[in-house]
């Protein structure tokens, strides 16, 4: 049963990673105000990236929640099968 463990530690820490990418290749929520200073952004290029930003926002939610369901089950694992 030591395996389980270190597959479940293994997952855990490959999703915990998975969260951290995702999470820094979103926008900030500050992103507009390249507009005040000058910064000049197309048409085309805020659509895209609000696409983009708004699938990473949603990857975000699926990878948190089954991370914490994850983290519930190797606590229920540990308490009463180890």
């Amino acid at each position: 049963m030591d395996w389980l463990m270190y597959l479940a530690g293994a997952i855990l820490i490959l999703a915990s990673l998975l969260i951290i990418v995702v999470v820094l290749l979103q926008q900030g929520r500050q992103a507009n105000l390249g507009a005040i200073s000058g910064a000049a952004d197309s048409f085309l290029d805020k659509g895209r990236a609000r696409t983009v930003d708004a699938m990473l926002g949603r990857w975000t939610k699926f990878i948190a929640i089954g991370f914490f369901v994850l983290c519930f089950a190797g606590m229920l694992l540990t308490k009463f099968v180890f």
